[in-house]
């Protein structure tokens, strides 16, 4: 359970954080980048539940699926600040699992049952609904990116599991725009060479 007493410690004065097995890392660093982008694409997420919650809405059910992400999120975050260096801990470390990935492929996979297949790329925008949920994927993408770099980087760790999670998620947030946007009728497609 946690415990948050006091909101400002003043140990990060000095341009470090604490992970998660107690050693200090640079703010700056990868890894600290990777969870702290998480955080931020978590954030779109929940500005995004602006327009899909409340009672009577008709996205109530993708409001579920979307707060059931961000408690992920958290989870997700947690994997990422305990590095796996084989080092024991006290403590058994929250990581993401294999289900997390299966229920968003399965989630995907009963929104896309709804959509028409794609003929054409389509422009981040439609309805508010849909441009906060681009906006979320594109963060969700750069998280990726620094997941994938971190996992690239000589002693450090990232689990199959989370890097699976988060490249589902944005794919989840593609298809959650489309179904927000009428079922992908108001997609606004790309026309290629447009304006030349």
């Amino acid at each position: 359970m946690v415990k948050l007493n006091k909101i400002y410690t003043r140990t990060g004065d000095d341009g470090t954080t604490g992970l998660g097995d107690g050693q200090r890392r640079r703010k700056d660093d990868l890894r600290v980048e990777a969870f702290g982008t998480v955080d931020e694409a978590n954030s779109c997420i929940g500005m995004a539940r602006l327009y899909t919650g409340g009672e009577g809405n008709p996205h109530h059910e993708l409001d579920q699926m979307l707060g059931r992400i961000q408690n992920d999120l958290f989870d997700l975050g947690a994997d990422l600040c305990t590095p796996d260096d084989g080092k024991p801990l006290s403590y058994e470390p929250l990581r993401i699992v294999p289900a997390q990935v299966a229920r968003l492929e399965a989630e995907i996979d009963l929104m896309n049952a709804r959509l028409q297949p794609l003929r054409s790329f389509i422009l981040p925008g439609g309805s508010s609904a849909a441009a906060a949920l681009h906006v979320a994927r594109t963060v969700v993408r750069r998280a990726e990116r620094l997941m994938v770099a971190l996992s690239r980087t000589e002693g450090e760790v990232v689990s199959a599991a989370a890097l699976q999670y988060i490249n589902r998620l944005s794919d989840f947030l593609f298809v959650a725009a489309r179904i927000v946007n009428d079922d992908g009728t108001k997609d606004v497609l790309w026309v290629p060479g447009l304006n030349r």
